[in-house]
């Protein structure tokens, strides 16, 4: 399908690796004028030169940290100036720490805010006046927590949920120049999942890679972990024309794993 995002413009936060990466390089390949920001230089020199190959159009990598309301505003004022406009928004975050409710001080609950929800608000809010002159769309990369507690992630299945509660409010205060989604995925072949595999494997649970991949699937239906692109797929065409009617939704990208309707 072709997704018409030729020369739209495409900012995507912690879109230097992981599933923020996987949709940079989808909307990349639809054509999109893609920025993103992340911490690390190998991870900001990496994706520019994965996105420079997936397709003709601009490309913007930068150093920001997304709990930085200055950097914040930074990244999106220069993409607009690099790219004339700012059509799509997709915020990605990394993981806030796994630990239980008794193990959690209130520093980690501040800072899981700032990390998850604070990002987006900070992020939305300034490209808010870019989108309603542009196309306008944004998605929300959160996690099937938000639908179905994961034990010993409190903080993500709590915080989380914030994001959830924002789209839904913006989907009907910013219609109908600005659509808002979210997706929620479940596992997916990251680096972050394959560092735990290989961990696994040193630690002799298993005794390949293979093996400690394929018990990530169980419980899933499709009877695997997702690749990360079918994410960025998703995220890519709820950003074009094709979706012109999908807004205020939160659809699971997890190969059927959650239970709950």
């Amino acid at each position: 399908m072709d997704l018409e995002l030729d020369g739209d413009a495409a900012l995507v936060t912690a879109g230097t690796s992981g599933l923020g990466r996987a949709s940079a390089v989808a909307l990349a390949e639809a054509g999109a004028d893609v920025a993103v920001c992340g911490t690390t230089t190998d991870h900001i020199e990496s994706a520019e030169a994965a996105l420079d190959a997936s397709g003709d159009g601009d490309v913007l990598a930068v150093e920001a940290d997304i709990t930085d309301p200055d950097a914040v505003e930074g990244f999106v004022e220069d993409t607009v100036a690099a790219f004339g406009g700012l059509d799509h928004v997709v915020t990605s975050a990394g993981g806030p720490p796994s630990g239980s409710f008794l193990d959690t001080d209130d520093e980690d609950w501040y800072d899981a805010y700032d990390l998850l929800v604070m990002s987006v608000v900070r992020t939305t809010r300034a490209a808010y006046p870019h989108l309603k002159e542009g196309k306008g769309s944004i998605v929300n990369i959160t996690s099937g927590s938000v639908k179905e507690v994961i034990d010993g992630l409190v903080l993500s299945n709590s915080v989380r949920r914030g994001v959830i509660g924002l789209m839904k409010t913006q989907s009907h205060e910013w219609a109908p120049e600005v659509r808002v989604n979210a997706v929620l995925p479940g596992a997916h072949e990251t680096s972050r999942i394959t560092e735990l595999v290989e961990q696994s494997v040193e630690r002799g649970e298993f005794d390949s890679y293979e093996e400690g991949i394929e018990a990530w699937s169980d419980g899933i239906p499709m009877e695997r972990v997702g690749d990360p692109r079918e994410l960025g797929d998703t995220v890519a065409w709820l950003c074009s024309d094709a979706a012109s009617y999908v807004t205020g939704t939160a659809i699971p990208v997890d190969g059927g794993s959650s239970r709950s309707v």
